[in-house]
């Protein structure tokens, strides 16, 4: 069955980006279609099972003040429906999971709840309608203008929406191919871009960020949860890159900024550097006696990171087999970790730990989604480069300033190990602005860029891509669709009237946007 759908905004993608556009532009009264591929809205923060990545500032500013709104929904939404310990209770930066890497770790459940609640006035007013399970597969086209997306369900049911404003905010950049729109992939090479980091030989469209599946479990002592063998259990035991210390199953990885060996190990009273604490969903310290039986932790660690192929405009066949293979690693993981770690006791595995597919809302305690680094890119009006934010190349010690900011961000150059087997890239940013420009598309006029797939490169991609910096990428654009509708102009007249770029900052202001960072120095 085929149904046609209308709406001022069209968004693609219900991840964060995509949630935080629907916010914006239906907050702003247009009416808003936004589909998602998934069970859940919410992409990194749900269905891919990755609590915040954040700057260190973040309780005090640099974000948008709906992601404030969001991250203090989180908080209370613990302090109304869970039985807290007084402390927890009274702490005001309380981080429920206490993990190493977030100061809000928390459960995608949660994330989940807070997020329908933010967008529900817009959803019972019928302004904003949500379709999850459904994935862009075809979008029609005249000249610069993108008519329509139609996007098939699970079922085999096919939406076709039409709009004035189509934002692409999937995790892949997955309309712009459908669409026609000009972008780039991989990693490209010092001759383009001027870049340090950038590859010394032909740029490499296939080099793309290592993806990885998470997976959900928690720990019982003296239990045993020991799943099946997993069917490439053999290669992955055997399996060690050449640039990797040791073996891919082992406590063994390279540090991010230096490569030099760390070990690790799994549980917080086995010494220092434990992995189950590293990115905790719930500490049950927080919570009254009883209320969780042990912590929760999702395993987002580097031992299942997937580099052994890419997934971004290949066969269906190939895209299958890595995504796969990338479930087959965590498995592995785990199984490795029941039954042949070695402990700090001296023993041999793990068997209390247990998956929890109630916590994800997928099979074996997986991830709904594969978490992706990087995907698609489009060709900008301007594209951010490694020489704009890093300190070395930035003697003064600030970012490249924007005239046509949207908002700021905070983060390291943080790139995994990629597909054509290099190792991390992990250098020092400085805290940067957002570009109105790599919003925009160099030629198309009514589809924005609303999540990862802005106007970066491969390197700059490493820090635009965490949660608050895509959250403002998607709310911008949903404000900035409309404002285009509001005042009969497209994107690229706003952002080259200094007049309309004024008019459309102050309303960005108005509604939270913090445009400009304060003195502060590099991450």
């Amino acid at each position: 069955m085929t149904k046609q759908i209308q709406a001022d905004v069209i968004i693609i993608g219900g991840g964060t980006g995509g949630c935080a556009a629907a916010l914006g532009a239906a907050r702003s009264g247009r009416s808003v279609v936004m589909t998602e591929a998934y069970d859940w809205i919410g992409g990194q923060l749900t269905s891919q099972v990755v609590p915040p990545d954040e700057n260190r500032w973040i309780e005090q500013f640099g974000c948008t003040a709906s992601y404030r709104t969001y991250r203090n929904a989180v908080r209370d939404y613990y302090r109304r429906f869970f039985p807290l310990t007084e402390q927890a209770r009274a702490r005001a930066g309380f981080n429920p999971g206490n993990a190493w890497v977030s100061r809000l770790a928390h459960e995608p459940r949660t994330a989940l709840a807070v997020l329908r609640d933010m967008l529900a006035p817009y959803v019972h007013s019928g302004r904003l309608q949500i379709w999850t399970g459904y994935k862009p597969v075809r979008a029609e086209t005249d000249g610069d203008e993108v008519i329509s997306v139609t996007v098939c369900g699970q079922d085999g049911d096919r939406l076709v929406l039409t709009g004035k404003y189509f934002l692409d905010a999937t995790e892949e950049g997955d309309v712009l191919p459908l669409a026609g729109v000009e972008y780039v992939t991989g990693a490209e090479s010092v001759a383009e871009t001027g870049e340090r980091h950038a590859l010394a030989g032909p740029a490499n469209p296939r080099d793309i960020q290592a993806f990885t599946h998470c997976l959900a479990l928690d720990y019982n002592e003296g239990e045993d949860y020991t799943i099946a063998k997993p069917r490439e259990y053999d290669f992955w035991k055997s399996y060690q890159a050449d640039f990797w210390p040791a073996p891919q199953l082992s406590w063994t990885v390279p540090s991010p900024s230096t490569l030099a060996p760390v070990t690790y190990v799994l549980l917080p009273e086995e010494g220092a550097n434990p992995l189950f604490t590293y990115r905790r969903l719930a500490d049950r310290s927080n919570f009254q006696p009883g209320a969780y039986k042990t912590d929760l932790s999702v395993v987002n660690w580097p031992q299942n990171d997937y580099w052994l192929g890419p997934i971004i405009d290949v066969a269906p066949e190939e895209r299958h087999c890595h995504l796969e293979r990338a479930k087959q690693l965590s498995l592995s993981l785990l199984y490795w970790m029941q039954t042949e770690a070695p402990r700090k006791d001296g023993g041999i595995g793990y068997p209390g730990l247990r998956p929890r597919p109630d916590a994800t809302g997928a099979p074996h305690g997986l991830a709904q989604a594969p978490y992706i680094r990087e995907g698609r890119r489009i060709r900008a009006e301007y594209t951010v480069l490694e020489q704009h934010l890093s300190p070395a190349d930035r003697p003064g010690g600030k970012a490249e300033k924007y005239p046509d900011t949207v908002g700021i961000g905070s983060y390291r150059i943080d790139l995994h190990p990629s597909t054509a087997l290099r190792t991390f890239i992990d250098i020092p940013s400085l805290p940067f602005q957002i570009p109105l420009g790599a919003l925009i598309p160099v030629r198309v006029n009514n589809l924005i860029a609303a999540a990862k797939n802005i106007g970066t490169t491969h390197i700059t991609n490493g820090c635009y891509r965490l949660h608050p910096v895509e959250w403002n990428i998607g709310e911008a654009a949903g404000m900035l669709a409309a404002y285009c509708l509001d005042n009969g102009i497209n994107p690229r007249g706003v952002r080259n009237s200094p007049q309309q770029l004024s008019s459309f900052q102050t309303r960005l202001r108005n509604n939270g946007f913090e445009l400009e960072w304060p003195s502060i120095g590099a991450v």
